[in-house]
């Protein structure tokens, strides 16, 4: 089969190639690839940014395909079926986090980015039949991301208002999608006008471009503040985002890609009763949970491109160099 995997060795730092097809263990299931997607974390492994790398691992933690063979012990109706793949792996049993020994498909296993892929069968859930391909292998890592960030962590209410940064990323996009479907009322930010534009066009209220000074004083007097943020930026935007919210507002971190904040006003954190709170993906209770309002309100994720695998290095170069606006995907 082919696939794409890490090659430190090469200058793009992957490799498109043949490699062996899976084989199917006990408990497992064979799923043939229709579709992928990628994440801010396959570049971070291009990188070197990410822990634990090793090289000639297939990259990719989103994908939707067909049952093609089971393994021992595992029922025989999933035989052809069509699902999409729970990434997160070995979450473990309490909800509040994820055990030690968590891990996400990808690195340091075998990930979606090839024609075949064997997992646990307990990884794999009915594709949403509104949903395209490419629109299902776009929704799990950072579906589930938004999902937890927003609902669980966020504790979102109908007529929140809601600031979503970043907008044009999968995991803001889908942020934005399911606090609009929930009622919320929804902000964006973003350094570039176009895709506030698109975000506006797609339902959001305003948006806010965070390289021009002083936009949380102008995003605060405009709205009356932000009941929830859902950032995964961090940095030095932390002030910024405090500045913007109500008292008694919360704020949820789902990334750090501008690193760790600086200096911040702590009297304004516990004056104005504000809530800093860390999320990273999502339970197996979070990912149904996702799945059913998708469902319930027939979300469809944004695509931004679809590539081939042969196509890898142009797909990966696209998300370096933070062109897209949604999930860019992969198909074999």
């Amino acid at each position: 089969m082919k696939g794409i995997v890490l090659q430190r060795k090469q200058a793009t730092k992957i490799q498109f190639l043949d490699l062996p097809k899976p084989v199917c263990g006990p408990g497992e299931v064979l799923i043939q690839i229709k579709a992928a997607a990628l994440n801010h974390r396959d570049e971070w492994c291009r990188k070197g940014l990410y822990p634990n790398l090793k090289d000639g691992v297939v990259l990719g933690s989103d994908g939707a395909g067909i049952v093609e063979e089971i393994g021992d012990g595992v029922d025989f109706t999933l035989l052809r079926q069509e699902v999409i793949i729970n990434p997160a792996k070995n979450w473990g049993f309490n909800e509040k986090a994820q055990a030690k020994e968590f891990e996400i498909l990808g690195m340091p296993s075998a990930g979606t980015l090839a024609e075949y892929i064997a997992v646990p069968a307990n990884r794999i859930h009915a594709k949403p039949k509104h949903l395209t391909w490419e629109e299902a292998a776009a929704l799990p890592l950072a579906g589930l991301t938004a999902y937890r960030a927003l609902v669980v962590k966020g504790q979102v209410q109908a007529a929140d208002q809601v600031l979503v940064t970043g907008i044009g990323g999968g995991v803001a996009q889908f942020a934005a999608q399911f606090a609009l479907a929930l009622g919320a009322k929804v902000f964006v930010s973003s350094s570039a006008p176009e895709k506030i534009a698109r975000a506006i066009a797609h339902g959001s209220a305003a948006g806010f471009n965070y390289t021009q000074a002083n936009w949380s004083t102008a995003a605060l007097q405009q709205t009356g503040g932000m009941d929830l943020v859902i950032d995964g930026a961090a940095g030095d935007t932390l002030p910024h985002l405090m500045e913007v919210c109500k008292p008694g507002a919360r704020i949820v971190f789902y990334g750090a890609t501008r690193g760790n904040p600086g200096q911040f006003e702590a009297r304004k954190l516990f004056w104005n009763q504000l809530q800093l709170i860390g999320s990273t993906m999502g339970s197996d209770a979070d990912f149904l949970h996702m799945l059913q309002l998708v469902e319930k309100f027939h979300i469809k994720p944004v695509v931004d491109q679809c590539y081939s695998f042969d196509q890898a290095e142009a797909a990966f170069d696209r998300m370096k160099e933070g062109k897209q606006f949604g999930k860019i995907t992969l198909v074999p």
